[in-house]
């Protein structure tokens, strides 16, 4: 679009020359075409970031007890805001950025018209990173409405406001550049949209609005190696923190009760799939709701109530959207067979493992030595295994350290055979010839996942 606008531009300045060398006198009464159309753009512009900064807020957590609508004394009256926050609603609700208020449990509000208040904490969730405010005054506050971001794509115009360097509300103007990113290591369930409008330190919290002053993203980062790259996270699921947040001070997410992994090439050639196609299951932890419902260690687990998962992170996303107590239809291949199960949902534990899975790096020569378990080496290696092929040896460089391997694994699995001894276990790896790939089933101290390995001479 922005490209466009620069031709546009260009064109209109042509017209202007031209008229300017024929009716310099009637050059407002005659504005090109291309002029007026670049105006029109920019009064949208221009009255959507009037409309939208009343709305805005700047905070700064109090490292005291505030005195009750009055500000802290331990506040200097020209300190700079560390993050920036949305009204949502006229009574006083306020979202920001978890990370921006901390551990505070008041925050000093400044408005737009330059008036203070000091907020109270309703609710925070670490694992958005968002908080949810109350401030309370005799009037209703100016505030903003949420826009569906579900309906975002990429290359929409977007506002961020917020005091980016203590600059109150600092409108910058750019395009959706991204959607659906995750794996940025900012939150525990990540969906950010990206955007090159400028979101820099101070911005945390603010809004990013779409061209109809709907609030689209909660601004929450930048790339500090990067430059117009920042993260937003979705309203919709903004949206269902605040709610959980007003209502019960707290976030409550669905629970599965899985360990999961990536699908890589090679594993979904072991398990008949396609990659991508699904996240494998590489452990079904017990009196947990997959367990109940019959999912096993091994199922490619493909869509959740018609919603596709490819990833670990949708998958973690998506059930912790869902209530505990509801019932998920989950979606599962098995031996290459499609199987629809019924699994009723619990809350998710504080401690929940999401997945375990050892980062595979570049592939060398395999590599290891395996002995039977005994107890002392459960005891060792933290294991509550009895039976098994425990790894006593990893070749530096070998494909098995590569793979993540190491000593004190427990191999329960080879090519989806149960092996619970060193003769199991040769004997399940005397029928792999030579050159092909080699499914592991592994157990670290609690935790299981899947490794391919491939045999050598």
């Amino acid at each position: 679009m922005l490209p466009i606008l620069i031709s546009l531009a260009f064109l209109a300045l042509l017209d202007i020359h031209s008229v300017a060398a024929t009716e310099p006198a009637a050059l407002k009464s005659n504005d090109s075409p291309g002029l007026r159309l670049l105006e029109e753009i920019q009064t949208v512009i221009t009255d959507l970031a009037e409309s939208a900064k009343p709305s805005v807020v700047n905070l700064i957590p109090l490292s005291g007890p505030g005195r009750g609508l009055a500000l802290s004394q331990e506040r200097a009256p020209n300190a700079v805001a560390s993050g920036s926050g949305i009204i949502i609603d006229p009574d006083g609700y306020i979202i920001t950025n978890n990370h921006v208020i901390g551990d505070a449990t008041e925050i000093e509000v400044r408005f737009s018209d330059k008036s203070k208040l000091i907020a109270q904490v309703v609710g925070k969730d670490l694992d958005t990173d968002l908080a949810l405010l109350k401030v309370s005054a005799d009037h209703p506050f100016p505030s903003a409405r949420f826009g569906d971001s579900s309906a975002v794509r990429v290359g929409q115009w977007v506002l961020a406001v917020g005091s980016p360097f203590g600059l109150d509300r600092t409108v910058t103007l750019g395009v959706v550049s991204g959607i659906g990113r995750e794996n940025i290591n900012l939150s525990r369930y990540e969906n950010f949209i990206q955007t090159d409008a400028s979101i820099n330190p101070g911005n945390s919290g603010g809004p990013l609005f779409n061209l109809r002053g709907e609030i689209i993203g909660i601004n929450t980062a930048i790339i500090n190696f990067a430059q117009g790259i920042g993260f937003a996270i979705p309203s919709n699921m903004a949206k269902q923190v605040i709610q959980q947040l007003l209502t019960q001070g707290r976030v409550t997410r669905g629970w599965l009760g899985v360990g999961i992994q990536p699908l890589t090439v090679e594993l979904a050639s072991k398990f008949g799939v396609k990659e991508g196609e699904g996240v494998l299951v590489n452990e079904v932890f017990e009196r947990d709701p997959a367990a109940a419902a019959g999912i096993k260690p091994g199922d490619i687990l493909t869509h959740i109530d018609g919603i596709m998962i490819d990833t670990p992170n949708r998958l973690s996303r998506v059930v912790a959207g869902l209530l505990p107590g509801s019932t998920a239809k989950v979606e599962i291949v098995r031996d290459q067979q499609r199987l629809v199960l019924d699994v009723s949902l619990r809350e998710r534990p504080e401690q929940a493992v999401i997945a375990s899975l050892p980062q595979p790096r570049a592939e060398v020569k395999l590599g290891f030595d395996v002995q039977n378990l005994t107890p002392g080496l459960a005891d060792k290696f933290k294991l509550q295994e009895s039976r098994g092929a425990l790894i006593s040896k990893v070749e530096p460089g070998s494909l098995a350290q590569s793979e993540g391997l190491h000593e004190g694994d427990l191999i329960k699995e080879v090519n989806r055979v149960d092996v619970g001894s060193v003769g199991e276990f040769s004997s399940a790896i005397s029928k792999v010839r030579r050159g092909e790939t080699i499914l592991l089933r592994v157990l670290r101290e609690t935790r299981a996942f899947y490794v391919v390995l491939k045999s050598t001479d």
